[in-house]
């Protein structure tokens, strides 16, 4: 009797410990299960991320590389152009301009025009309102001296380009200066002048050259690599005698406009 009292007194004190082994051993169980699922979702994870990677690290080009060059082409076109600050004479200029584009924001530029005549004294249609009045009813003579040609040599810097959108299409354009010099013919109208007695004074200065400073600027629109667009305003100052005797500063200040060829072609 007190054998058997001794053996289950034994058994009830190694109960707790074999229950506390088995929660132990089914806690282990858990935290394995788990490292395993951790380890599991692990690799997607670092898939995920390499995947997106690239995405992060895509670079947006907004810059784009210019489509029209001008380095070391050359520019010829036809002008068309007026003196737009004659109050007495209307003077349309007909004429080409050559460009050579040493760089891309400078160039060496020459420029020809030439103005026809239409007419002479008071039927002249060169003549603007105002000469018309002076003439016929106060009996004034204005200063008709007409431009018939001009000529000139200079150089051009574009300091400022960009691009535009019209519609679906990009176009580039400049704005440039350029200053230079050259010559300008004049003829003065001694009918209009009342003058066409063969006065010697002024039949001396009737037909001028003079030596002449340009200054002026423009804007100019490329609408692919070999064809584009100018508008310019130049100002021409020159020295003019009149008479024989006296001298006047003239300034013609010409607003022109020119379509503008360009070659070699671009790569």
């Amino acid at each position: 009797m007190t054998l058997s009292r001794t053996f289950l007194f034994a058994a009830l004190l190694a109960a707790p410990s074999v229950a506390f082994a088995a929660d132990d051993e089914e806690q282990e169980g858990s935290n394995r299960s788990e490292v395993s699922d951790l380890k599991q979702k692990k690799p997607k994870a670092e898939t995920s991320e390499a995947d997106e990677a690239p995405r992060k690290k895509r670079v947006i080009k907004t810059i784009q590389k210019k489509n029209f060059m001008k380095v070391g082409r050359y520019e010829v076109g036809p002008t068309l152009g007026m003196v737009a600050n004659d109050p007495f004479l209307n003077r349309y200029i007909i004429g080409g301009a050559f460009d050579y584009h040493v760089s891309e924001i400078f160039a060496v530029s020459a420029q020809l025009g030439y103005a026809p005549s239409l007419g002479e004294g008071l039927e002249d249609p060169d003549l603007k309102p105002l000469s018309r009045q002076l003439l016929e009813k106060n009996s004034v003579s204005p200063d008709i001296s007409k431009l018939m040609a001009h000529g000139s040599v200079g150089l051009a810097y574009s300091p400022i380009y960009g691009k535009a959108a019209v519609g679906n299409r990009i176009i580039a354009f400049d704005i440039y200066t350029h200053f230079g010099g050259g010559f300008t013919q004049t003829v003065d109208d001694l009918e209009a002048l009342n003058q066409d007695s063969g006065e010697a004074a002024a039949v001396a200065t009737q037909n001028q050259i003079h030596p002449t400073t340009v200054f002026g600027g423009g804007a100019r629109v490329a609408f692919n690599k070999q064809l584009a667009a100018r508008l310019e305003v130049k100002s021409m100052s020159y020295i003019e005698t009149i008479n024989s005797s006296t001298l006047e500063m003239k300034n013609n200040l010409i607003v022109q406009g020119n379509v503008s060829f360009f070659f070699p072609g671009m790569d």
